[in-house]
């Protein structure tokens, strides 16, 4: 299983404009192109995740995950904020960088937490961050997952 077989260049923004929390879980939720009903549904169980404990992981990165019905496989969306966003992440510093993970409450292949766990073994890779920041398009994601192996 490779990460980005999981990532499409249509979910992922390289110029996130939320400027808090709620609005940036908005903003990627968007990417993943639902209906408005599945979207506020999402953003409900993506909010009550985040109250049991900020799913910014430090770094500058925040992985927001939840398992909803509103989607029927695994789905997966990339955002960027210059100047970051206070996560409420664990080392209390600005979140710039966020994975989006969305899985279907039964999902035969259980692949939410290997997902999930890629994503943050991919994050503290010490490049990784300044890769991040210097992207200029989609594709460039793409590769340096490719390029990662992951």
């Amino acid at each position: 299983m490779e990460l980005r077989e999981f990532f499409s260049e249509d979910a992922i923004s390289l110029d996130l404009k939320a400027d808090n929390k709620d609005d940036i879980l908005r903003e990627l939720i968007s990417l993943l192109k639902l209906d408005e009903k599945s979207e506020g549904m999402l953003f409900k169980m993506l909010k009550r995740r985040e109250n049991l404990g900020s799913t910014g992981i430090g770094r500058g990165i925040a992985i927001p995950h939840c398992r909803s019905l509103v989607v029927n496989k695994l789905r997966v969306a990339f955002g960027r904020k210059p100047g970051g966003v206070d996560f409420k992440a664990i080392d209390e510093k600005p979140v710039y960088f966020f994975f989006l993970i969305v899985a279907p409450p039964l999902e035969v292949s259980n692949q939410y937490l290997p997902v999930l766990g890629k994503i943050a073994q991919f994050s503290k890779e010490s490049d990784v961050p300044d890769r991040l920041v210097a992207l200029t398009e989609p594709s460039q994601f793409m590769a340096l997952l490719k390029e990662k192996g992951v």
